[in-house]
This record gives structure tokens, sequence and C-alpha cells, in this order.
């Protein structure tokens, strides 16, 4: 794939998004390998998209069984095309999960399965009503030291950290998309409150992005 930067497109097979993905998934790796348990555990993805981080992430910790979720059930043949192609024996079969809907949290009948979950470049593209969603889903999910990692680019306190980041906020938002631009770590903050979660650990990563770590109070 060329490295040239191709059209701004967030549909998860999007060539862009595949751009994007090639960027960050070796420091994502990095975090991950500081963060992620070194005992046997689960490992929950939302809004996995093509399936590219999980099936990047899952060799490098065999100890961990990995699960792709996705609101949108069109690319879970993608997901598991790339599980097969890379033999993924630690990735098991995509889920439906609406993080606005939680039926679909692995039925509601199953707290505290995971010791980690992680959402990669969602929140640019997304309302920021889902946070509500994702705190809930996270505080009910994850066991008693587990850690849901956000990542992507945000505004800190109302403000663009890097000239950068207001130039992707203007150019998201005259896409004439409503939900589209850089949200705000406050809005998670006071999203993860209201469920029992609180930010951890906010970290630099390159691209002026930002991986946040939330666990329980």
């Amino acid at each position: 794939m060329s490295q040239d930067k191709p059209p701004l497109d967030p549909h998860p097979l999007s060539e862009y998004v595949a751009w994007a993905g090639n960027r960050n998934r070796e420091p994502l790796l990095g975090v991950l390998k500081e963060k992620l348990p070194k005992d046997p555990g689960n490992v929950l993805e939302l809004a996995s998209g093509s399936g590219m981080h999980i099936n990047f992430f899952a060799p490098h910790f065999e100890h961990l069984h990995f699960h792709p979720s996705d609101k949108d059930q069109e690319v879970f043949d993608n997901i598991r095309k790339l599980s097969s192609d890379h033999k993924n024996d630690n990735i098991a079969d995509p889920v439906h999960l609406d993080l606005t809907n939680p039926e679909t949290w692995f039925n509601a009948g199953e707290p505290r399965i995971f010791a980690a979950i992680f959402c990669i470049n969602i929140f640019q593209v997304a309302p920021i009503s889902i946070a509500d969603g994702m705190m809930k889903c996270a505080s009910y999910l994850l066991d008693d030291d587990g850690f849901l990692l956000i990542y992507g680019p945000f505004q800190v306190e109302g403000t663009f950290t890097t000239d950068s980041n207001r130039e992707f906020h203007e150019t998201l938002s005259s896409a004439g998309v409503s939900e589209w631009g850089l949200k705000d770590i406050a809005d998670l903050k006071k999203a993860a409150a209201n469920h029992g979660l609180e930010l951890k650990e906010q970290i630099n990563m390159p691209a002026n992005n930002f991986s946040l770590i939330f666990g329980r109070k």
C-alpha cells in the first residue's frame, strides 16, 4: 500500500483507515506490552473494524485471548479472514456489540470477564454520547483490576494541543457530519465518573494522539 495519505474516509475497510492503522499500530503495541497482564486472561476490542489492530497485537500475547467486536457485522468476514491468514488462534470469533444497547454486551450475563478493553480511533467520527455507553460497558465487563484504553486525537479542556489537531478537527467538521470532530478528554472523564471509572493515565503518542487509560476508582 502506498505511504501517501489517502482521502479521509472513516469506513473501517477504507484505504484511509488502513493507512492510519499502519501508522499507529507499533506505538500502540508498545503501550499494550507495558499495560496488559502477564497472566492468562481475556481482552476485548470495541469497534474492531477491519480487524487489523487485533490481528497485529494478538501474536505478541499468546497467553491472552482476544475478542473482536463491532456494531457493524459487515466487517466480520474481514476479521475472520485476517485471523485465518495470520493463523491467530488466540482470537475469538467476532461478536456484535452495540454500545447503545446493553443487551448486546455478551448477553449482559457475564460481568467482569475482561482484563482489558481497548478502542482505537473511534471518537473523532462518532458522537460523544457513546462515551456513556462505553464507560458503562467497561464498568460492567472489566475485572476489578482491568483497564479501558482509548486511543485517538482529542481536545484537552477545550483546547487543541497542536495546530495539526486543530486542522484535523476543521477537516472533519467540514465534511458536514455533525458528530465528526475531535472530542474533549474532559467529557470522557465525566462519563467515566458516572460509572465508577476514572482516568488513570494520559499518555502522549506520536502524531499528536493520546492513549487514555481508565480504571476503577
